[in-house]
């Protein structure tokens, strides 16, 4: 896993929708990392950097309905 401590967090555009937001990191390379933007400190889930793009892909084709 690359160091989080040079990774540069940024929130999911739809964090001002309701407080349930998450922050993704850039700066990663082989893994994405993500967190709860309410709770930085807190735990970091990390994911392959192939799972995540075909997730985002899914989401933005409306695979997953509504979100």
């Amino acid at each position: 896993m690359d160091d989080l401590r040079s990774v540069t967090w940024h929130k999911s555009s739809y964090s001002t929708q309701g407080g349930n937001c998450v922050e993704v990191a850039e700066g990663a390379v082989h893994a994405i990392p993500v967190r709860d933007s309410k709770d930085p400190e807190g735990p970091v889930l990390v994911f392959p950097a192939d799972a995540w793009t075909a997730f985002v892909t899914a989401v933005r084709s409306g695979e997953f309905g509504a979100v």
